[in-house]
């Protein structure tokens, strides 16, 4: 989506007894879906009757708008990422400004797509609500003039928590029973339409029973942004309120998610799992977190379900980032069919034929993967500290690499290592190779290759006759469009992956269970191969491969980093120079857009 017509919706959870605010698109929202809920727009945080907001005003005072056209989007964006931010338990901020941080206002307006203003004076206004912003990094604007000062008492007043959300009265409202159980309504044409929502497996099954016509199932309803419906449904029936598909489960083997999580709280509850895990044993976790950042964008992850993905994936074949990340840790999935449940491997669940309507995804298991566990066919094996340790990555390469756009190829890798008693090179025993959305059914393993790969002592050889060998394997569909690229991409995944490991050839290494470089440099930075810039390309953290370290007695190499020598730019910064003078007197004075704050309300 572009993100033109985001707005706040705010909601009630019944199990954790708090009000949820997230944004969302609009257009691809369903009214029914939205009982119970409250909804702010733009026109609710100000307008020019009642007064504007400081949204819209420093929007306007930064000269952030031109046509306009997506500042209301972008305005509610932000406003999500305030409301949010001042909710947490951060300490309180200087007046003026939020909760929130630099580093998450800048993405605050991830996914909002701008085709006029450009973004560094839109990342300014995020910016300004800041607690930790450098004032004097902020652009141009018509607050204050060049020599000075900046000074947030310049700016519109920011007050927390000033525009009510969620009104009281509907607290007693969805403290009960969903208000719509099966609701009637006659459309345009007069035909009676009906929109179910069950609370439990038992009634969803009736329902589903009872019905004589073709129904609709929805949750989120964001694949209405992909696929256009090519046929008109009567029946509609909503998923998100039975709690078997809302379940979040942990054990020691894992985490189960209930088909109708939505994308976001994957997310979150995967880096929430990292921090109790720790840095090593939560790695895998926080990779695929990372990941499913670049899936669209905020506000449709917000209400994307991780089942109804994975759905579209199978039954649609939608180039799907999440089913091959899934697929790449060995994921199960359960599903309902008319005769019980099954449980079904991830890649035979990607296989089986197109899931006809009667057919419910209810849940989907990611595995721990640690140097005490790993994953085979779907099963998890415990491992002693001994024995081979894991290394994962995640690739993705898109028309926009942050994100919000529909991957060329993506990827993603999973393999044991371990020492040869002889030689002490590194040797992959269990590989993983998973390769989707390059113009095939669906994520596929490279079977062959892991076969090749495993256990052999990984020369440039033994990597180039595996990367030839994957190339006859990755071959887009015909009609795919630029087949040759999507296959040029595969092998540089591999060998972006494989090259740290194999003997006798130069470059960074991997260091086996360290986020560092050996010579104390952090790695995350924008950069992959020795400076190059990452356009299209993306890993999965924006992190760099490490260097070299033994598996067994952790002795780090002397090489130095290759990443030393190049200086790390803020690349969000707001800094402008230039010289102002009289002589094209009124051009330099602080001048804003007329109208610009009617624009963004």
């Amino acid at each position: 989506g572009c993100g033109a017509c985001v707005v706040l919706i705010s909601k009630y959870d019944r199990q954790r007894k708090q009000v949820e605010d997230f944004a969302v698109s609009s257009c691809l929202t369903l009214l029914y879906s939205l009982d119970g809920c409250s909804i702010t727009t733009t026109e609710g945080l100000g307008n020019c009757k009642d007064g504007f907001h400081s949204i819209h005003e420093r929007f306007a005072g930064f000269h952030a708008s031109q046509c306009g056209y997506c500042t209301p989007g972008m305005c509610m964006s932000l406003f999500s990422s305030l409301v949010n931010a001042d909710k947490s338990s951060r300490p309180d901020p200087a007046p003026g400004f939020s909760k929130l941080t630099v580093s998450e206002a800048e993405s605050a307006i991830a996914g909002n797509l701008c085709r006029c203003t450009g973004y560094r004076p839109i990342v300014d206004v995020c910016k300004s609500f800041a607690q930790d912003v450098d004032m004097e990094d902020l652009g141009l604007n018509s607050f204050w003039r060049k020599g000075e000062g900046a000074d947030v008492k310049k700016l519109p007043m920011y007050i927390p928590n000033e525009i009510c959300t969620f009104p009281d009265f509907l607290r007693c409202y969805s403290s009960g029973p969903p208000l719509v159980n099966t609701s009637t309504f006659e459309n345009k044409i007069s035909r009676k339409d009906q929109w179910f929502t069950p609370s439990s497996m038992v009634e969803l099954t009736n329902i589903m029973e009872s019905m004589t016509e073709k129904m609709e199932l929805v949750a989120g309803n964001t694949s209405s942004g992909v696929f256009k419906r090519m046929r008109y449904f009567h029946h509609y029936i909503d998923l998100t309120h039975i709690p078997e598909l809302l379940r979040i489960r942990r054990d020691d083997y894992g985490i189960e998610f209930g088909a109708t999580v939505t994308i976001s709280k994957v997310i979150d509850t995967l880096l929430g799992e990292e921090m109790v895990l720790g840095s090593e044993r939560g790695l895998v976790f926080r990779k695929i977190a990372n990941h499913l950042n670049k899936v669209a964008s905020k506000y449709v992850r917000n209400t994307a379900s991780l089942g109804g993905n994975l759905i579209m994936a199978q039954r649609k074949q939608f180039p799907s980032d999440i089913a091959t990340v899934l697929l790449g840790v060995g994921s199960c999935i359960k599903l309902q069919t008319s005769t019980g449940q099954l449980t079904l491997s991830l890649e035979e669940f990607l296989e089986m034929p197109p899931c006809s309507c009667n057919m419910i995804l209810v849940s989907v298991h990611i595995p721990i993967c640690t140097q005490e566990k790993s994953i085979n066919n779907g099963i998890i094996h415990r491992r002693n500290a001994k024995e081979p340790k894991l290394i994962f990555e995640t690739y993705r390469a898109a028309p926009r690499p942050h994100g919000n756009a529909i991957a060329y190829l993506n990827a993603a890798f999973l393999v044991e290592v371990s020492n040869d008693k002889l030689s002490g090179d590194v040797v992959p025993e269990r590989l993983r190779l998973v390769f989707g959305a390059y113009g095939t059914k669906h994520a596929v393993r490279a079977t062959k290759v892991e076969e090749f790969l495993a256990g052999r002592i990984l020369t440039p050889p033994a990597l180039l006759e595996a990367i030839q060998l994957l190339q006859k394997i990755v071959v887009p569909e015909a009609g795919t469009p630029f087949p040759a690229y999507r296959s040029s991409l595969a092998a540089s995944f591999l060998f972006a992956f494989l090259h740290p490991l194999v003997k006798g050839l130069e470059g960074p290494k991997w260091n086996i269970g360290s986020n560092r470089c050996c010579d104390g440099t952090n790695t995350d930075a924008p950069f992959c191969d020795f400076g190059t810039k990452c356009s299209n390309y993306s890993r999965s953290n924006n992190s760099q491969p490490e260097l070299s370290m033994n598996l067994d007695n952790g002795r780090t190499s002397s090489t130095k980093s290759p990443y030393e020598h190049i200086e790390r730019v803020n690349v969000m910064s707001g800094r402008q120079v230039m010289d102002i003078h009289n002589d094209c007197y009124a051009i330099g004075e602080p001048t804003k857009k007329v109208g610009a704050e009617l624009q963004a309300s």
